[in-house]
This record gives structure tokens, sequence and C-alpha cells, in this order.
């Protein structure tokens, strides 16, 4: 099996992550903030140091590392407490994953926010003056941008996008769930508010932990209630981070797993890492582009990108296209990939593209598998 789907879940891990999470679970499986006694202890110094791994591999020792089991519960916990503590004018990217657009859909539907997306031309180029005019028109009081699409891989410039925000006092949002570990941003900045992170994508870690950075001078209404093992007797959730937004038992084992990623990144580094990665990307493309029936989507000589790419099949439906790749080994996303907008805006809608998405670990052989797959489909053709 040649693995294309790393977008989705990136595979295989770092052998450590593997190795970790089954010794650390084995012999140190009490639960954070539950008790005194040896493993909960030693738990809780896991989450302790792979929080500071975060702070360090993402250049925010200031900001607040919050852990939930999935990115989309992190973006539903920042946007909903925003939107609760009164902000009306969203602005977002064109690229954004269901993971917002769906959130944002319900709260427009209930006639409490206005969603605008940010200008971007055909040439896939953010359109700052054009920017500027909008928030000049509608004032905007949340930004949310997609760090790199999970469709076409394009990377946005979120650094220079929130500083204009900012000039408006809009609090910011960037969805690292295709970044985070891959891509370096300096979310120390004080343009920044918030960032998602997704252990299981470019963070190399397994499914059900991700979480968010936050800046702790930033008002964000709770939106999930439960126990945190702190403060039991107040019937409201406590004040202090990150025990305001953690609560329930946190997923140990996940964050594990995570604390080898973050080791195995860091010893790697991620300038690196994107340097292999960008350099598998272009392989992938020459791969690709030597087929006519072939159409890629949204590469633009000039823009960066993560190692995602995305094309149409001559006379097939893309969203019916995944069989033809699973029949010959080949695992790739088809379809809308849950980002519809990002479709549309790309003229893919409804049928969506082929999703090719290399990490760390693709190889000569995955290239060669992939090869032979498309001799095969062209022989058919």
């Amino acid at each position: 099996m040649a693995y294309f789907d790393n977008a989705a879940t990136t595979y295989p891990k770092p052998d450590a992550v593997y190795s970790f999470m089954d010794s650390f679970y084995r012999n140190h499986g009490g639960s954070v903030g539950r008790g005194g006694y040896a493993l909960a202890n030693t738990a809780k110094s896991l989450v302790d140091e792979t929080r500071k791994l975060i702070q360090e591999l993402m250049h925010c020792p200031a900001k607040q590392v919050i852990f939930t089991p999935t990115a989309t519960i992190a973006l539903n916990m920042i946007i909903q407490g925003v939107i609760i503590g009164g902000a009306r004018s969203v602005y977002i990217s064109p690229f954004e994953h269901n993971a917002v657009t769906r959130i944002l859909h319900h709260f427009e539907q209930l006639g409490q926010i206005a969603v605008t997306e940010l200008a971007v031309s055909e040439s896939l180029e953010y359109d700052m003056a054009r920017i500027r005019y909008q928030f000049d028109d509608i004032r905007p009081d949340l930004v949310i941008v997609s760090h790199a699409s999970n469709v076409i891989g394009l990377i946005a410039p979120v650094e220079e996008i929130f500083a204009l925000a900012k000039e408006y006092s809009a609090v910011t949002l960037v969805d690292m769930a295709q970044t985070a570990g891959l891509v370096d941003l300096n979310t120390g900045l004080e343009t920044i508010d918030f960032a998602v992170f997704a252990g299981h994508k470019t963070l190399l870690g397994p499914t059900g932990i991700s979480g968010f950075i936050m800046n702790p001078e930033v008002e964000l209404t709770p939106t999930l209630y439960g126990g945190t093992g702190y403060d039991s007797a107040n019937q409201n959730m406590p004040v202090s981070l990150p025990e305001k937004f953690e609560m329930g038992t946190l997923n140990i084992a996940g964050i594990a797993g995570l604390n080898a990623a973050l080791k195995w990144i860091k010893s790697q580094s991620i300038e690196k890492l994107y340097k292999e990665e960008e350099e598998r990307r272009q392989q992938l493309l020459c791969i690709l582009n030597n087929y006519d029936y072939l159409t890629v989507v949204g590469n633009v000589e000039g823009r960066k990108y993560v190692g995602i790419v995305s094309c149409l099949l001559e006379g097939i439906s893309s969203d019916s296209a995944g069989n033809i790749f699973a029949e010959r080994g080949i695992s790739v996303r088809v379809g809308l990939q849950c980002a519809p907008k990002a479709h549309q805006f790309l003229g893919t809608y409804p049928a969506g593209t082929i999703r090719f998405s290399v990490n760390a670990f693709t190889n000569d052989d995955d290239y060669k598998e992939l090869r032979d797959a498309l001799e095969d489909i062209s022989s058919e053709m």
C-alpha cells in the first residue's frame, strides 16, 4: 500500500511514538489532577512537559496550552466562546474546513453573526489592500485563517493578515491543523490570540489528542463544563488556566504519543522537515504532471505550500475516483475533503478533487507504486 492521505492523518508515525505510548501507559496510567500518588504525579509531569514542548516548538512561552480530544473541539470552544462573548462580524479565508464553517453557519442561521470571506485573487494571493478596505467597511470582531488549505496546501500570510486585523482590535485565530510541527510560525506574536493544532497530522502524534494555544489575556467564555479535579466545591468552572478549558479526564496515552512526536520533530528541526516535504511535493507534482488525463488544481508558481496536491481525473467524477486508486493500492482522499467553500472558490464544487498528500515518511517505494497505478489507469483510459 502507498499512503498518500497524510493530510487526514499522518502515517506512519516515528517509531518512538508507538514505543513510548505503550511503555508509558503500561507503567504510568494515573489521572492528572485526581490524586497525589506516584502514578498521578508521573502523568502530571508528562502533561506539563508536553505543554512546554508545544510552547517551545511554537515560540509561545507566555501563552497557555490547552489540550482537547480533537482540533474540531478546540475550534468549537474558541469560536463559540468568542461569539458568546459578543463577536458579531467574522472574517474567514476561502479555504476554511467545516470544523470552522459549520460552527459559523449555525450562528449565522440564528442571526447572531455575519461572515465575510477575505479577499483572495484568482492567482491565490491574499489581497491585503482589498482586505483593508473590507475591514474599513465592516469592522472585524473575529478573524479566522487556515494556515494551510487542506485541499491544495496553500500557506496563508497569517502574520500579515493578523497584524492588520489587530489595527481594528479583532480577535485572531489561526487553524494550524495542516502546519503545526511543519511550518514555522511564531504563535507568540501579540497579534495571534489563538492557534489550534491537531496532534495526529503534521505533529506526527496519535489520534485523540489536539488542542490550542491562547493568549491568557483574552477573555474566552467556556462552552463545555465538568470536573477538573480542581476547586471541586465551586459549581462554576475555574478561572485559572488550563483548568478552565480542560474538563474531564485527559488522554494520557495520547499525550504520551504527542510528547514522543514533539521530541522527534525537535531532533529533526521544523526547517528540515518542511524543506524535505517541499521536495516530496515537487516529486509528487512531477509524477502527476506526466499524465495528460490528470489536471492539477490550485498550484501557482511562487506561492508557498505544504505537501498537498489536488487534481482532477479526466472523464471521471472526483468523488467517485477513490475506488480506482484503492483497487491499485493507493490511499488518497477524494471529494470535498470537508472543505466545500474551498472547492467553490477553486471551481471544483460539487464533485471535489482527488487529493494526494505526503509527509516525512513518504518514500521512493510509495512513488513507484503510484507511478505503476497511474500507468495502469492510463492503459484503461
